[in-house]
């Protein structure tokens, strides 16, 4: 009788460990969790730009010009993000080598061009996630080298660091947990510079503004 009754109790207990993990299952989530977007991020970018440049004579004989800008650009960027449900924040600064210049003529053998020589800027950030995908705004302040040159009977080339502010958009796709590809549109706005320049130039006033479009690759840390 007592062996009966033990291999009854062994019996019952088979019996309801599948229903006991069943319901030990039904706790758990179905799917894995999401992309976690919090982490430090440093990568590459590159990509194209254009925009317009109004120059304007300021002492000796009065002129302007504004000249059209296009050309490329390259550069790396660092980045730090912090996820809350759905929001993601954060900061990102970046520099870049570029090369986008143009040129406008003010006479016959004279014309006058700028030349954005690199570029960069340090931003905050902020956007929606879904999952691997993120969408997002960013802005902050601006920096870049800016030459203005003139080449007449002879010629110069000067160069300033430009202040101004930058506004864009991106989205960004995690392509694996460390691994993220994306694009970004870009407003610049460097302001005016005020440039002195050899005796037998005038002196100018220099106003430039910018729209890039690029793709970029970041490794998340």
């Amino acid at each position: 009788m007592r062996r009966l009754t033990l291999a009854s109790a062994g019996f019952l207990a088979l019996l309801s460990g599948p229903a006991l993990a069943a319901d030990a299952g039904a706790d758990l989530p179905m799917t894995a969790p999401g992309f976690d977007w919090t982490g430090y991020y440093a990568g590459l970018q590159a990509g194209y730009g254009w925009g317009s440049s109004d120059i304007s004579g300021t002492e000796g004989e009065p002129f302007a010009a504004s000249p059209d800008l296009d050309g490329g650009f390259v550069g790396g960027h660092v980045a730090g993000l912090w996820q809350f449900n759905q929001a993601v924040i954060g900061a990102r600064a970046e520099l870049n080598y570029a090369s986008i210049d143009g040129s406008a003529l003010l006479g016959p053998g004279n014309s006058v061009g700028t030349d954005v020589k690199w570029l960069g800027s340090v931003n905050a950030e902020a956007g929606l996630a879904a999952d691997r995908w993120l969408v997002y705004g960013v802005g902050g302040v601006a920096f870049a080298g800016i030459e203005t040159s003139q080449d007449a009977a002879t010629g110069f080339a000067k160069t300033r660091t430009g202040t101004g502010w930058t506004i864009g958009a991106g989205v960004d796709y995690a392509l694996s947990n460390n691994i993220v590809v994306g694009a970004q549109y870009r407003y610049y706005d460097f302001g005016k510079e005020h440039f002195d320049v050899p005796d037998d130039f005038s002196d100018r006033d220099q106003d430039v503004k910018l729209h890039t479009l690029g793709v970029n690759f970041s490794y998340k840390f």
